[in-house]
């Protein structure tokens, strides 16, 4: 290995997140030739199709427009991109919309409006190609009567303040809705084609942008349940629970169902995750001489608590390590959730690593265990001897609401926050890890990146 630890995590995570670019997947995973279209080992005959019309939409809208752009050259009536602000440009031929995330605004109300309209305006004899992104769930909205924007927004973000993970949260949202659950592929009269980069653990479609081109298995009595156990049920913003309460009630449709008919029309493909970046991220690690191993590609649960977990694996790689021994990466991915208790800011991998520190002070005042891994920690910061660097960061470039991507963590940051007198575990308490690291160092900042499997997280020993 050359280089610092820190140069290391730096170039894995890059490799990582070029490995699933999403202009080439899109150009890799969907072929046109011989009068048919082929995608992933499935192929679909062209000669009934009287056009294709397409919508890109989440954070990765703009390289899955340009990719599908190149493959379906000249067979394209109407497309469409929805991206959010400052995303890459538009293939000629396409008509672009902006719209906000990660909270929905006006432009969000339009741009549904419009993903809507496309649906609705193609044929029996059409199809409908979606190139799906996570981030589409914001991008794209149109509530149902009786429930504003404002109301959808307040209650994802009461959701998400109370820790409910990204099921959850879609499973209110796409009962809330007209385009999600479903609803965007039941406007289509034709077939329709799903091509989704996941940012889901488990890769799930019915959760990737709250599945607006595909079945949901959800049901208004979950949404109903999930208000319930996040205290939002009593007291929701206007109109939530008389929709969910209707829906019960039979008075108004359940999201789109895998047994209606309209779902055999249907064809989904995951053409990018989480585990593609991470299987990059290895192969660059053990080109660096790294002995590397993958503990994990659809991680979940709060973030802090999701570090006291790793921080064993960390240690327990210590144990048998020796002068000479080639360096280690530990590497995992998914992505976790923050319960906000504090004032401050940060990101759930910002909180992820913050959390990781302090469980190691912990560990190493205790003394009760690993003394001989831990010796030196409080003092001087490093580990059985060697230096190590903890990081997390968000495939996407960006880590709650900062203009972090994540944060990294090592000896270098810890002697820092000593010497000025920065307190972790108040920080954690706060939910301040943003500022705990720019303070610190350890910021991990890239901009966007124009793609989006979740989270990558690097645990590595000089």
């Amino acid at each position: 290995m050359k280089g610092t630890l820190l140069d290391a995590a730096k170039k894995m995570a890059a490799v990582a997140v070029e490995a699933v670019r999403p202009e080439r997947l899109v150009r890799e995973g969907l072929r046109l030739g011989g009068g048919r279209i082929e995608v992933q080992g499935r192929e679909f005959d062209m000669a009934g199709i009287e056009a294709v019309d397409v919508l890109a939409f989440g954070k990765a809208a703009s390289g899955m427009a340009w990719g599908a752009a190149e493959v379906l050259e000249g067979r394209l009536r109407r497309a469409l991109m929805v991206a959010p602000s400052g995303a890459g440009p538009e293939p000629p031929g396409f008509t672009r919309l902006e719209a906000s995330h990660p909270h929905p605004d006006a432009r969000s109300l339009v741009a549904g409006r419009a993903a809507l309209d496309l649906a609705a305006g193609s044929d029996v004899g059409d199809l409908l190609l979606l190139l799906v992104s996570g981030g589409g769930s914001s991008l794209l909205c149109a509530p149902r009567r009786g429930v504003d924007l404002r109301a959808k927004a307040d209650t994802a973000m009461a959701l998400m303040a109370r820790g409910a993970d990204i099921r959850e949260l879609n499973t209110v949202r796409k009962h809330l809705s007209l385009v999600k659950g479903g609803g965007l592929a039941s406007a289509a009269k034709g077939r329709v084609l799903n091509l989704l980069l996941s940012d889901v653990p488990g890769d799930d479609p019915e959760i990737i942008a709250a599945g607006p081109g595909h079945w949901d298995g959800s049901t208004f009595a979950e949404a109903a349940g999930i208000l319930r156990r996040r205290g939002l049920w009593d007291d929701p913003p206007p109109g939530v629970r008389e929709t969910i309460e209707a829906g019960l009630r039979g008075d108004i449709p359940e999201t789109l169902k895998r047994d209606d008919p309209v779902a055999g029309r249907i064809s989904t493909f995951i053409i990018g995750r989480n585990a593609t970046a991470l299987a990059a991220a290895r192969r660059e690690a053990e080109a660096m001489g790294f002995r590397a191993s993958i503990l994990a590609a659809a991680d979940s649960g709060e973030a802090r608590e999701a570090a006291v977990r790793y921080v064993p694996s960390l240690i327990a790689s210590l144990r048998g390590h020796r002068p000479g021994d080639p360096p280690i990466a530990l590497i995992a991915g998914g992505e976790h959730t923050v319960t906000i208790r504090g004032a401050g800011l940060g990101g759930r991998n910002q909180e992820f690593v913050l959390a990781a520190l302090v469980d190691l002070e912990r560990r190493a005042r205790t003394g009760a265990a690993d003394r001989a891994v831990l010796a030196d920690y409080v003092r001087t910061g490093k580990l059985h001897g060697r230096d190590w660097l903890v990081m997390s960061f968000g495939t996407d470039g960006v880590d709650g609401p900062t203009d972090a991507a994540g944060a990294w963590g090592g000896p270098e940051v810890l002697v820092k926050a000593k010497t000025l007198g920065l307190n972790m575990g108040a920080r954690l308490d706060d939910n301040d890890s943003y500022r705990f690291f720019q303070k610190a160092g350890g910021l991990y900042k890239t901009g966007p990146t124009g793609t989006n499997v979740m989270d990558i997280r690097f645990l590595l020993i000089a």
